[in-house]
């Protein structure tokens, strides 16, 4: 026997072995229909008996391991059911005799046989036949399961006089020697007359029919017969039969143990008590009573649990069992299956680590040369049953290793899908998660020196997977291996192809892949949103009258100091963002790889607000330091917005990376308030702009200057121009000048205008200009001239006298020290004196417009401008 079954179970030594298979050409939907229907009849109770027969389908089973059915009865094949599609009365004949052919190959184990009909019509099928049944299509087939129940009752009637039959040879003359396949050549020309030949024959066929019995539901008379033969085997040390033996013992103990079985699903669907009566339900039980309260077979429970083994016994004749396998080399097949048998039991047992010793044995059981489908069976059962008694890691470990069996160099056509799902399938092993929200919980220190030749084996088509399957792995060997140049040439290929989004993967086993994210191509170390420009923040309504008054609130200490991460990133900024503004976030980044990297599409994941993200590119150079990288874009609507992340495209693929799924990012807050789009005013004069400001602006004021000059007396006219240049009008315009003192002089009042002509252009629709005339008028007063001319004498400027008068009589303060007057070199008496004056104009938040205009005496006259508004500034 080359082929092991490594589904088996202890139980499955009371089964009888029916193989259901195709005859001709048939789809293999309509094939595994049927095989599904015929399967669902895996148990029924014998008639006028509590007995209960179950049945082990299977559509593929080996021709060479029926030859072991001597050996173990139910690895014997002894039912065969057949499907077929035959349309034509012409192909009949072929097709019944294909149906011989079948039988044929399993006809000296074979106790009934059936043949399953579809398509066929006519007189044929009105013929009455026991093994042939038809059917005009696999819709209109109700009698399916009622045939399988009349076939499996055939096969019981069979198996009961064999049974009864071999029991009741006493002769040990006429016992024939059981032998396996590799035994008959040992055997030939032996002493049949030897009590040592006799005793063989008689210990190996009591193991027979003690597997009979177990079959036939007489689970009494099998374990006193399995006693019966290991005591007769182990006097002639017939040891790979007094295996075998031990191994029936165990099973059989098990059944009375463990009813509910021990090979999961079909250990549970053998309890369901819609198929067992109540008697056969509870025959596992001792000292089970019928309805009328009467222990039916009081004498049997008391002999069964007298030759049963106990839970502790049962691991010990396993071990027993297997050691005396271990001694055939042909009997490989069989010691592997009993490790996988007893690890089923520990299992159940919560005896973890002797079932890790059985396994850890199945793997050294030197099997002929297995194929490659053969090898990855085998691994995927080792990890299977580690999986079982929770060696979760050492489960992972051949799962990996049935993952690069996939792929062997041996095979023409690797199975890189297959592997991928394997691979899938470690990472919980592995304490690895799909989750991104579990990425950055210390992932990396879970497999340090894990590398791409680990993840995967030698000679793995990466341009073979999809962006998927690539973006998970370039996730897992960016943090733990170097060939990460290798993985992102490949990906980038495949997304040129099919590129890489962030929606769900639904494999056709069913598992759901959630979106892996690039989260650290690049790396964000901070993130911070920035303020408008000066010219753009929005600015509080105040009347002129009220600029004195103070504003500030009064502070509150408190002692509690948020540390969450989360609450901080929520954290509602004091600054406000304006409808239909750019708006910036400064986000710091490096690029960890060893090339430059290329990130495409990056833009700003924002909640509250409708948003439109403007799209960035950038470049960073391999390994680069922290590098500043501003996102923008325009808030559509009014309200609060959240920047929850951003979003980008490497290699291809689309990522989408959450701030709260970023470790060790900084931020100030993340959430700001949207306010209403408002005006914008640009303001425009006809005079030449100066090079020099006379104050400076403050931090809330947008200003610029202007300059002229002109002769005391002299008059000019400023023409300022308001254009709109926003998308909301204009509605109110206040203009006021102020004058700049300095050494507490006091200067005349230069400036006059009229409003009523423009204010009656107000509201200002955007795209429309309004103009008003500032007139400009040098009147100096002079009455205090000696004082006033030391001041300039003072400043650096020398003045002659005028004769001057002025209706204003100004009182100045007199100085501590009187200085001599002397006119310059090359003055003149009479000659005009030179005045300048300069004003800054204000427009907060496009709703009015401030002009302060101080004037201060020199020998020529000067005029600055200075101008504010909430809008870019000319």
């Amino acid at each position: 026997m080359s082929v092991p079954d490594y589904m088996q179970c202890a139980e499955d030594h009371q089964t009888l072995l029916v193989v259901v298979q195709p005859v001709g050409i048939i789809s293999e939907e309509n094939f595994f229909r049927i095989y599904k229907r015929i399967s669902s009849v895996s148990q029924i109770s014998v008639r006028d008996s509590q007995r209960v027969l179950y049945i082990r389908y299977r559509h593929h089973y080996p021709p060479e391991n029926n030859e072991w059915g001597d050996f173990q009865t139910h690895r014997k094949v002894v039912g065969l059911i057949t499907i077929t599609d035959c349309f034509s009365a012409k192909d009949w004949p072929q097709t019944f005799e294909k149906f011989h052919v079948q039988k044929e190959i399993y006809g000296s184990t074979l106790y009934d046989s059936r043949l399953f009909v579809f398509g066929l019509q006519g007189e044929i099928t009105e013929q009455p036949r026991t093994d042939v049944a038809f059917y005009p299509n696999y819709e209109d087939c109700e009698t399916v399961e009622k045939r399988i129940e009349d076939f499996i009752e055939s096969l019981f009637i069979v198996l009961e006089s064999k049974r009864l039959d071999r029991a009741t040879d006493k002769s040990g003359d006429k016992i024939p020697l059981l032998c396996v396949p590799f035994e008959k050549k040992d055997f030939v020309g032996l002493d049949t007359d030897s009590r040592h030949y006799k005793k063989r024959c008689q210990g190996r066929m009591r193991k027979h029919v003690g597997d009979l019995c177990l079959q036939a539901g007489m689970l009494q008379d099998s374990l006193v017969h399995y006693h019966m033969s290991v005591e007769l085997l182990r006097s002639v040390n017939d040891f790979l039969w007094l295996g075998a033996a031990l191994e029936g013992l165990c099973s059989a103990s098990v059944i009375y143990h463990y009813p509910a079985g021990t090979g999961g699903k079909t250990g549970a669907r053998r309890c369901q008590g819609s198929s067992l009566p109540a008697e056969a339900a509870n025959r596992h039980r001792p000292g089970a009573l019928t309805t009328n309260g009467i222990n039916p077979d009081t004498s049997a429970e008391i002999g069964r649990a007298k030759n049963c083994l106990s839970p502790e016994d049962i691991i010990d004749k396993y071990k027993e069992a297997i050691s005396y396998y271990s001694k055939y080399k042909n009997a490989g097949v069989i010691e592997l299956e009993a490790c996988v048998k007893a690890v089923r039991v520990l299992a159940i047992q919560k005896r973890s680590m002797e079932a890790s010793e059985f396994l850890q044995n199945a793997v050294y059981i030197n099997l002929r040369q297995l194929s490659e489908e053969e090898k990855i069976q085998r691994y995927s059962i080792l990890s299977e049953l580690y999986e079982l008694i929770g060696f979760h890691r050492k489960s992972a470990f051949f799962k990996r290793v049935a993952a690069m069996q996939c792929v062997a160099p041996s095979i023409s056509e690797p199975g890189w899908r297959a592997c991928y799902k394997l691979l899938l399938e470690t990472l919980p092993g592995y304490s690895l998660s799909l989750d991104p929200k579990d990425f950055n919980k210390g992932t990396k220190s879970l497999l340090p020196g894990l590398g791409l030749g680990q993840v995967l084996p030698r000679g793995f088509h990466l341009d073979e997977m999809d962006p998927q399957s690539l973006r998970l792995l370039l996730y897992f060997v960016f943090i733990f291996s170097s060939e990460k140049k290798d993985v992102t040439q490949s990906l980038e290929n495949y997304t040129s192809k099919c590129p890489g989004t962030m929606e769900l993967i639904t494999l056709p086993d069913g598992l759901v892949l959630p979106p892996v994210p690039f989260t650290k191509l690049p790396i964000v170390r901070r993130v911070k949103l920035l303020n408008l420009p000066a010219s753009l923040r929005p600015q509080k309504i105040k009347s002129l009258l009220n600029q004195n008054v103070s504003t500030k609130s009064p502070f509150i200490y408190s002692p509690i100091i948020a540390h969450n991460r989360g609450e901080e990133r929520n954290k509602k900024i004091d600054f406000q963002w304006v409808q239909g503004d750019v708006c910036e976030v400064q986000l710091m980044v490096y690029n960890p790889m060893p090339f430059e990297l290329r990130v495409e599409n990056m833009g700003l994941l924002t909640s509250g607000v409708e948003f439109e993200s403007l799209p960035a590119a950038l470049s960073l150079p391999a390994e680069s330091g922290l590098y500043p990288v501003t996102l923008v874009g325009v808030p559509q609507t009014t309200g609060t917005i959240t920047v929850n992340g951003y979003h980008t495209t490497v290699f291809g693929v689309f990522s989408d990376c959450l701030l709260d799924n970023l470790p060790g990012i900084k931020t100030s807050g993340s959430t700001v308030e949207v306010i209403p789009a408002l005006p914008r005013l640009q303001i425009s004069t006809s005079l030449p702009r100066s090079a020099h400001s006379l104050q400076p602006s403050s931090g809330d004021e947008i200003s610029t200057n202007v300059s002229v000059q002109l002769y005391n007396g002299e008059t000019q006219q400023l023409v300022i121009k308001l254009e709109n240049i926003g998308m909301e009008p204009l509605e109110k315009l206040e203009v006021t000048s102020k004058i700049l003192t300095t050494k507490e002089k006091l200067y005349g009042d230069f400036l006059s205008w009229k409003l009523e002509e423009t204010v009656a252009q107000f509201p200002l629709q955007p795209g429309k200009v309004a103009t008003f005339i500032v007139n400009i008028k040098v009147k100096l007063d002079f009455s205090c001239q000696e004082n006033l001319l030391q001041d300039l004498s003072d400043d650096g400027i020398s003045v002659s006298g005028f004769p001057l008068c002025s209706p204003f009589r100004q009182v100045v303060r007199p100085r501590a020290e009187s200085k001599p007057v002397n006119p310059p070199e090359g003055s003149k008496p009479g000659d005009p004196s030179h005045v300048k004056v300069s004003w800054p104009a204000h427009a907060q938040s496009g709703k009015w417009l401030v002009l302060l205009v101080s004037a201060k005496t020199f020998r020529r006259q000067s005029f600055e401008y200075f101008s504010e508004r909430n809008g870019s500034v000319i």
